[in-house]
């Protein structure tokens, strides 16, 4: 493909740009599947030898020209495939993909393999990883805090870095040359051990470190071992109840009144109307964008903490995590907080149909206004799941700009 055929595509509607997109992809698929099939072939012959390759994975660098990961992937797919050719037909309709395969392959049998290979249809890593993990349970790590290197070149700053959630406490560790490269932060490692049990690593402040042996102390008559999978287990959950109240006003007993909960005097800002102001004049007082607490409990519940767009083919995305309280009628248009309004929408979906409702043009205008030195009036409340706090602006309608 060169800059001409990038330009061609540029020129497609819209409709059609989704449609070859879906038929492009399923021709990948198929095509990957012919690759694979035939890569399973010359495996077993070994006719990489003959290519002047020492092994096909070599092979599949050298002369095919595929990345490691690619490389892989496929490799091991063919040799499954080899054992189970249904593989093959999973993978050409979409079923399972070559990283559900590279997970499952090490514990297909003749005996599971149908049952595995229909569990795992259209899963994620993760819950393929889960699945394995019933399959093949192991055990448990022990907790574990070690301090790492600081993450700067000077030998005076290795005594201020943080700890990793591992256990092995190294109390003085040797200087670093100022010529030494750092050590790069640790990804952090969720991976399942077992049924319900997982192995969590990431790497903490030395602040986050504090304030962890301090829970250690005050819970020993609860947890005497000071297991730090407890506490983080107890933190996590009072964090939780407080995230709850905090986003979706949710409490043990709520109260009947549709407006508990912060607000602006909504009773007399439920509605435009009019008022005298010092000077005579009389001015509209703008509707409360308040969404009240009763409202938010119940469009949460019923949306289920999830972004409720639904495309026109039915799709509802899935998305849990940078929610935000949206008006199915907007607010500049009259739209009311109440349940029957308001539904819930990620990030993006929610800018997505501001866009469709305000224009583009309008919408990215509004966000460059977001710099200027004003006070914006915004259509909706911000909010966010537990898993993915967010702070961000909602595009509004109509903008109430201020002079600080």
């Amino acid at each position: 493909m060169n800059t001409d055929d990038l330009f061609l595509v540029g020129q497609l509607a819209d409709l059609e740009l989704v449609a070859r997109v879906k038929l492009l992809a399923q021709r990948e698929r198929e095509a990957t599947v012919v690759l694979i099939a035939h890569l399973a072939i010359l495996d077993e012959r070994g006719l990489y030898l003959a290519e002047g390759c020492s092994s096909m994975f070599t092979y599949c660098l050298q002369v095919l020209q595929l990345s490691e990961h690619a490389a892989y992937g496929r490799i091991e797919a063919a040799r499954a495939a080899r054992k189970y050719p249904i593989i093959l037909e999973l993978l050409g309709d979409g079923s399972v993909n070559l990283t559900t395969i590279t997970l499952l392959a090490p514990h297909l049998t003749l005996e599971n393999h149908v049952d595995l290979l229909a569990a795992a249809k259209h899963q994620r890593k993760r819950q393929v990883e889960e699945l394995v993990a019933r399959l093949r349970p192991r055990p448990s790590v022990p907790s574990l805090i070690r301090r790492l290197p600081a993450p700067n070149r000077t030998p005076a700053s290795a005594t201020e870095s943080g700890g990793s959630l591992r256990i092995d406490s190294d109390d003085e560790l040797p200087s670093l040359s100022p010529m030494r490269r750092a050590t790069p932060a640790r990804p952090t490692v969720i991976a399942p051990l077992a049924p319900q049990c997982y192995r969590v690593q990431f790497t903490a402040s030395a602040e986050t470190h504090a304030k962890l042996l301090q829970a250690q102390d005050l819970l020993r008559h609860q947890i005497p071992d000071g297991d730090v999978g407890e506490i983080i287990d107890r933190a996590l959950t009072a964090l939780l109840r407080n995230l709850a109240k905090q986003k979706f006003a949710a409490t043990e007993r709520p109260r009947e009144s549709v407006t508990d909960g912060p607000q602006e005097n909504d009773a007399d800002l439920s509605r435009e109307s009019v008022t005298d102001r010092p000077g005579g004049s009389r001015d509209k007082i703008p509707r409360s964008r308040h969404i009240p607490a009763e409202v938010r409990r119940t469009v949460w519940a019923r949306d289920g903490g999830q972004c409720a767009f639904t495309a026109q083919n039915g799709n509802r995305c899935t998305a849990r995590a940078f929610l935000e309280f949206h008006h199915v009628v907007p607010h500049a248009a009259g739209g009311e907080a109440t349940v029957e309004n308001i539904q819930l929408r990620c990030r993006a979906h929610n800018g997505y149909e501001a866009e469709l409702y305000f224009g583009r043009e309008f919408c990215f205008g509004r966000r460059n206004h977001q710099h200027r030195d004003t006070t914006i009036s915004l259509s909706a409340t911000i909010i966010s799941t537990p898993s993915g706090p967010s702070q961000r602006l909602v595009l509004a309608p109509t903008m109430n700009a201020q002079p600080q």
